[in-house]
């Protein structure tokens, strides 16, 4: 199973291609507009330049339709009404405090689906899961008066830690739950998958 970090890796190195492509396109146009008028017999006419900016358009909506299921959380949200939970944790925020369930970690084992239903008492905030070298694996906006849900199937073992994404207030910024959540039993489930 592929992480957000590899997925984000790649696509960063793909945008930043792209965006050199793009900006190669911009200087042709500088350059074109600062010459002098009887130097403009070129190979670079407007139709090439039509044809690459056409180029460049088709590329990028290409790199959009086979890239945007590959974003891990993508397809859960867009299937999660037909996957069944093996776990719900209920988590509450007041006041600029998460409330677990549960004392902290929380232990949930590599592959169980777990459904994260948090609820908000008063306030928007974040509900962000991210690794011990602060990348972050999801994040959710969590608004008053609603259920808000997000479907999430873990494949790597560690220990996780909880911040708030949403702008609460100046309480928001310290608004962290360290080693909230404990996945284990990876190579066991890698080992069996083998066999």
């Amino acid at each position: 199973m592929t992480t957000t970090t590899e997925v984000l890796w790649t696509l960063k190195v793909v945008y930043t291609i792209y965006a050199f492509a793009i900006m190669s396109l911009i200087a042709w146009f500088a350059y074109r507009v600062t010459r002098r008028p009887e130097s403009y017999k070129t190979w670079l006419t407007p139709k090439v330049f039509y044809t690459y900016l056409a180029i460049l358009v088709v590329i990028g909506v290409g790199i959009h339709i086979l890239t945007y299921n590959k974003i891990p959380w993508v397809a859960w949200e867009l299937k999660k009404h037909k996957i069944p939970a093996d776990r719900i944790i209920e988590v509450q925020i007041k006041n600029h405090q998460f409330i677990f369930p549960e004392e902290t970690p929380i232990t949930i084992n590599c592959g169980e689906v777990v459904k994260f239903n948090v609820t908000s008492a008063d306030l928007t905030y974040g509900f962000g899961l991210f690794r011990p070298d602060h990348t972050m694996v999801f994040q959710m906006q969590v608004v008053p008066g609603h259920n808000n849900e997000l479907l999430w199937q873990f494949h790597e073992e560690g220990t996780f830690y909880v911040l708030s994404t949403e702008y609460s207030g100046p309480k928001g910024a310290r608004m962290k739950a360290p080693d909230a959540f404990r996945v284990v039993n990876c190579e066991q489930k890698v080992s069996q998958g083998r066999e």
